[in-house]
Order: C-alpha cells, then sequence, then structure tokens
C-alpha cells in the first residue's frame, strides 16, 4: 500500500500519493447522488480514489442509482445498510473499502476541487489521525440564507472552528472528516448507539486515546442548510438531546458553550409561569427576545431586508430547539454498559 511522502513539501509530482476511499452514508438522494459522486471522482487529487455508497431503505430511487453509478463505474461500490442510520452506514462502508486513507462525506456536501489533496497534505504535515475543516453554510432561499448566516455566528452555534473559522490547529472535532484507518481501528469506528454526535463522540475517543484532530481551515465544503422552520426545528432538537448522551457516556465533555441554550430555556419557562404573580419575572423571556433581536442586527450585515427579518426566528428555533432537546433527553437513551 502507498504511504505518504517522506517529505510533505516534496513537488507533487514526485511524491507517493496514497490511495483514498471514500465512504458515504446515502438515504433518499436520487436528486443528488450521481452529482455528489462526479464532484469526488473530478477531485485534483493525483492518487487513487474509490468510493464506497453505504445505501440505507430509502423512499425513492437511490438504490437503483447507486447501483447503477457502481455498474459504470468500478471505483464505485454499494454496500447495504439496513438500519439507515448513519453510524452503521459508516461502520458498513469503512468495512468495504481497501484504502489507509478514509473520508467521510455526505450526499449533500460540495467539496472544493483541491479537498482531499489539502487533506493528505495535512495528515503528513501534521502527523494527525483525523484531518476536517469548515461546515460552510450556504442558503439559496431567504430562510435558507439565514439559517446560513446563524450556523456561521458565535451567537448561533458557539465557537466552534468547523462552524465559525479560525486558524489551523488541534481541533475537538472537524466536519466530516479524512483519517487514517489506523487510527478508526484503534477506536473500534463510530459507535452504533449515537443517532446523532457520533462524529464528535468518535473524535473524543480519537484524542483520549492519544491521536490528534486537527483543523484546517482551507477543506471548506459547502453545506445546504434545513429548508424550514420544522425541519431546522428538529434537527437542533436532536443535536441537542444526542449531545446530552455524550456528556452522560464521557464525563467532563461539557462546558459553559454547551448549557447556554438549556439555560435560557429554563429561563424563559420560569419568568413566564412566575410572570403571572410577579410581573418583573417577564425579564427573562424579555431579556432573551431582547438579546436576539440586538444579535440579529449585529450579524446581519449585507443580508437583505427579507433575510434579516428570518433571522431572529432562525436564531431562537436552535437555541430554544437545543436547549429542549438538551433538558428532555431521556435516560433510556444512555449507551448501555458494556
Amino acid at each position: 500500500m502507498k504511504q505518504f511522502p517522506d517529505s510533505p513539501h516534496a513537488p507533487a509530482e514526485t511524491r507517493d500519493w496514497p490511495p483514498i476511499s471514500v465512504v458515504m452514508p446515502v438515504l433518499n438522494e436520487e436528486r443528488h447522488l450521481r452529482e455528489a459522486v462526479d464532484m469526488i471522482l473530478a477531485q485534483s487529487y493525483p492518487g487513487e480514489i474509490e468510493i464506497v455508497l453505504a445505501v440505507g431503505p430509502s423512499r425513492d430511487r437511490t438504490q437503483e442509482v447507486a447501483d447503477a453509478i457502481a455498474a459504470a463505474d468500478s471505483r464505485v461500490t454499494v454496500v447495504p445498510n439496513p438500519s439507515g442510520r448513519t453510524p452503521s452506514a459508516l461502520n458498513a462502508a469503512i468495512a468495504a473499502s481497501r484504502n489507509g486513507i478514509i473520508a467521510r462525506v455526505d450526499g449533500h456536501a460540495m467539496l472544493p476541487a483541491d479537498y482531499l489533496r489539502v487533506a493528505v497534505e495535512t495528515l503528513a504535515e501534521t502527523g494527525a489521525d483525523n484531518v476536517g475543516g469548515v461546515m460552510a453554510a450556504e442558503g439559496v432561499t431567504p430562510f435558507e440564507q439565514a439559517v446560513a448566516r446563524a450556523m456561521t455566528s458565535k451567537i448561533g452555534v458557539g465557537a466552534a472552528a468547523f462552524h465559525v473559522g479560525g486558524t489551523a490547529g488541534p481541533a475537538d472535532t472537524v466536519y466530516l472528516g479524512v483519517f487514517r484507518r489506523e487510527a478508526l481501528e484503534r477506536v473500534g469506528g463510530y459507535d452504533e448507539h449515537f443517532q446523532r454526535a457520533q462524529d464528535w463522540e468518535m473524535n473524543h475517543r480519537i484524542r483520549q486515546t492519544g491521536g490528534l484532530v486537527w483543523f484546517q481551515p482551507a477543506m471548506r465544503v459547502t453545506y445546504r442548510p434545513r429548508p424550514n422552520v420544522k425541519a431546522l426545528a428538529k434537527q437542533y432538537f436532536h443535536y441537542g438531546r444526542w449531545r446530552r448522551v455524550v456528556w452522560r457516556t464521557h464525563e467532563g465533555t461539557i462546558n459553559p458553550r454547551y448549557l447556554a441554550p438549556p439555560a435560557a430555556v429554563l429561563g424563559i419557562v420560569l419568568g413566564l409561569l412566575v410572570a403571572p404573580f410577579f410581573p418583573l419575572a417577564l425579564i427573562l423571556p424579555g431579556g432573551y427576545v431582547a438579546a436576539v433581536l440586538a444579535g440579529s442586527v449585529l450579524t446581519g450585515g449585507g443580508l437583505s431586508f427579507t433575510v434579516l427579518l428570518r433571522l431572529p426566528v432562525v436564531y431562537a428555533t436552535m437555541h430554544i430547539c437545543w436547549g429542549w432537546g438538551f433538558i428532555t433527553s431521556p435516560r433510556k437513551l444512555a449507551r448501555p454498559s458494556s
């Protein structure tokens, strides 16, 4: 198997570029799958690329499309994912892959042409076990544009570099990820118990076993946000719910940034309940509303008026749904003791 070049600064034409396996969890992706695969195969990467599609039980023609792509190109393999869950799809695809470098890519992720090249160079330069970059949210509709702005601001998602950007360096987690196979094998792959937050959870185990997770801002991946309030609310509710499961599983993995949304929810509820008896308690929900409106003005520069009007709704949806999911996360979701 090809290994990393002795010098990561050697000219590209003299390097021995390692082959890469791209693993993709696929569910209900009939419309976008072929384009996503074509984008990966068109990467400006000098080494070999294989793609393993783990296809779940879709409601559309995803399976037929995936099978047709694989039949037409020997670089593409299809494996089943009966559960339809993301971590099981990733583990199935990794098990079917052949190469020492494994890149996770989602069906809606739009990679820059040099994504894999930069990833391999960064792995070689840093010695990291996993490298990843920015989840660059970009919207099309006014609502999606508001979500994109919120998902790239500290008011919306905190200070995580893979959301808001930053300088290259060690990180708790990164978006998607390009891994050394030995790191995945060392920690046993993705924990299939975690329906959400499985990336954060596995990167935690990589770091706990002495591995390095590295943020590389040059790996900027375009992400399409949820298209409406209902879909956004569901997404962030489950983010909050499963982030608490991670906390219960791995003590010490929570910080004030994660506790801010549930604290806001409790403050709003408390204020509304107490207000009939102590009207001054309305300062709690009123203060939150004022803070969201001020934050929308501060972060809404350059947005059209129609997008700016939606930004406070987006912020409130993200905060309250994440916080409520965290608060109501049932103990039955806890990972069973081994």
